[in-house]
């Protein structure tokens, strides 16, 4: 089974710099990690970042232009989510998302993704 595995959460305090990591493991020759969604509590999921197949283009929400880079090696079906001067406001589950084939633009909604973490907790401290 395909699974796709998060990592980097935790704590950090205000400005700091946390990050996430989602690699594919088992039969991923067909699954494609390129999103990462963030639900915070009461709210619902909403994509965070998105990066293309090739990685040549990227999406952030408003909220995190300028603070968050969304990267990818493909040569280990990964995807990383580097955030820098976190805010109390990006306190969420993270989750990383995965489709089975790619499309030439970046899916922004959740329906357009197959594969999915279980989430890894980020929490930022005023």
């Amino acid at each position: 089974q395909v699974q796709l595995v998060e990592s980097g959460g935790g704590l950090v305090q205000a400005g700091g710099s946390l990050r996430l990591s989602c690699a594919a493991s088992g039969r991923s020759f067909s699954t494609y990690p390129m999103g990462w969604f963030r639900q915070a509590p009461g709210k619902g999921r909403e994509l965070a970042a998105g990066i293309s197949w090739s990685g040549g283009s990227t999406y952030y929400t408003d909220s995190v232009k300028g603070r968050f880079t969304i990267s990818r090696d493909n040569a280990k079906n990964t995807v990383y989510l580097q955030m820098n001067s976190l805010k109390p406001e990006d306190t969420a589950v993270y989750y990383c998302a995965a489709r089975t084939a790619v499309l030439p633009q970046i899916p922004r909604r959740v329906d357009e993704y197959t594969y999915w973490g279980q989430g890894t907790q980020v929490t930022v401290s005023s």
